[in-house]
């Protein structure tokens, strides 16, 4: 049997573990700490599958009809 990935189902928006430099940039604009972002937990299906682990920060990109695309950042917690 082979192994379904949540990414390829198009109801999943895109995960990722967001780049440093992007983060820094984010959290300097709204003036925060990782640790106050949304939270998301580390077993959390998708976090598990794209390997983040607790302290990464997870961009989501959603499809949104308004703006295109939206993107969300959640902190991973234990």
């Amino acid at each position: 049997m082979s192994k379904f990935s949540l990414l390829d189902h198009e109801l999943i928006p895109h995960h990722e573990i967001a780049d440093e430099d992007e983060l820094k940039s984010i959290l300097k604009h709204y003036n925060i700490g990782r640790e106050d972002l949304p939270k998301i937990k580390v077993s959390d299906p998708v976090v598990k599958e794209i390997g983040a682990e607790v302290g990464d920060v997870v961009k989501i990109t959603r499809n949104s009809a308004t703006a295109g695309e939206a993107m969300y950042y959640r902190y991973v917690i234990d």
